[in-house]
């Protein structure tokens, strides 16, 4: 007969852990260096000045000592929802430095923070208004008549848009993640937005701009296992690497760094695009204007996300069939929505591909037009200091 007070196996109860009492110490003591690298991180990586201001809006361009290869600039235009220093995180994740050590000339929209003034800005607002004439700018500060345009996310359904209404404008177009078909399917925030269960007037009508809660408790209830727990008990087992630690921080506060979005534009994207899903019927009204994807001739680059829980892949695979470019590229890249971005793949993978798609497509620079340029630029900077002065 056995010994043991539990006599019957299945009775036996498991063996306690064995606390990882030196782990934890070394935890413990990691803290005072894991707080030096929080208070040290910076909200992008690249210096860059501001070329141009409207309202809240700023264009930002970035500065850089790698020689300037091609003429045509590029804009890179965010969503409307976060901050757009994700395409520029950290030195060895940034998008934008990507396309400045390859020679480009390289501007990015910051939308700024919708006031609750701004509640009634809608769509044509944006693309109209603010995204045309940072494409004026950019072209008048370049001398160029066409720009490259690159929109991440809702930026490129806007960039897409924008093309569409103003291709004249536009030489080379490339969209990351961008939702384009809004057909319900395996996306839950098409689930979430059915009309049936969602009423966005009610939103809008009570709240003005619909606020930054509302928008980031929707992404993060994606995936809200992975979301609120996997990523924290990561960086428990990982806190004592500080690479690791400057990228969470990073990422934490860029994920957290939210702002509203304008009611009438939030009203009039949750019904145009999940309860009617105009932009693939041509029926997207921009003013007095409909958006035809078929207006866009110009190349395009369409650039997926392969594991993407918020625009799967078939929110963005069809657009390439819907514009009229002979032109035509399409990549689904392994990752998720951001990690199209950061991720250490990436950044050695797609985004040289696409540095060589977009060197491909863009005027080279002419040297003594360039240096005409840059002392019109001089010049330029030199009065307004005058006046400043």
């Amino acid at each position: 007969m056995s010994s043991s007070p539990f006599p019957f196996s299945w009775l036996t109860p498991p063996p306690m852990p064995t606390p990882d009492v030196a782990g934890a110490l070394e935890r413990i003591s990691a803290m005072p260096r894991v707080m030096q690298i929080a208070q040290r991180v910076r909200r992008g990586a690249t210096p860059c000045d501001v070329s141009y201001r409207e309202d809240q809006m700023k264009v930002l361009r970035y500065t850089s000592t790698a020689e300037r290869k091609h003429a045509t600039p590029l804009l890179m235009v965010f969503a409307l929802v976060n901050r757009p220093y994700i395409l520029d995180l950290l030195p060895g994740k940034s998008v934008v430095r990507r396309f400045l050590d390859r020679g480009f000339d390289v501007f990015m929209i910051d939308w700024g923070c919708p006031r609750e003034s701004d509640r009634n800005l809608r769509g044509e607002d944006y693309v109209n208004r603010y995204l045309r004439n940072a494409v004026r700018h950019v072209a008048e500060v370049t001398g160029q008549d066409q720009i490259s345009l690159m929109g991440y996310c809702m930026g490129g359904t806007l960039t897409a848009m924008y093309t569409a209404l103003y291709q004249e404008t536009i030489r080379n177009l490339i969209l990351m993640t961008a939702p384009i078909d809004f057909t319900p399917g395996d996306n839950l925030l098409s689930i979430w937005a059915d009309p049936s269960f969602f009423d966005v007037d009610k939103i809008v009508d009570t709240f003005g701009n619909a606020p930054p809660w509302l928008l980031q408790t929707s992404f993060l209830m994606l995936k809200p296992v992975s979301n609120l727990i996997e990523k924290y008990l990561g960086f428990y087992e990982k806190m004592n690497n500080d690479a690791f630690v400057e990228e969470f921080f990073a990422m934490e506060t860029w994920i957290n760094d939210n702002i509203p979005l304008a009611g009438e534009t939030y009203r009039e994207w949750v019904k145009n695009g999940y309860h009617k899903n105009l932009l693939v019927k041509g029926e997207w009204p921009i003013g007095r204007r409909k958006v035809k994807l078929s207006d866009i001739t110009c190349p395009v680059l369409n650039l997926m996300a392969r594991d993407d829980h918020l625009v799967p892949c078939g929110q963005s695979r069809g657009f390439n069939d819907l514009t009229d470019s002979r032109d035509r590229t399409a990549i689904e890249f392994p990752g998720g929505h951001i990690g199209l971005a950061v991720s250490g793949r990436a950044q050695k993978e797609l985004w040289p591909k696409a540095c060589d798609w977009l060197a491909e497509r863009s005027l080279p620079v002419n040297p003594r037009a360039a240096t005409r340029a840059s002392a019109k630029r001089t010049s330029a900077s030199r009065k307004k200091a005058a006046r400043r002065g």
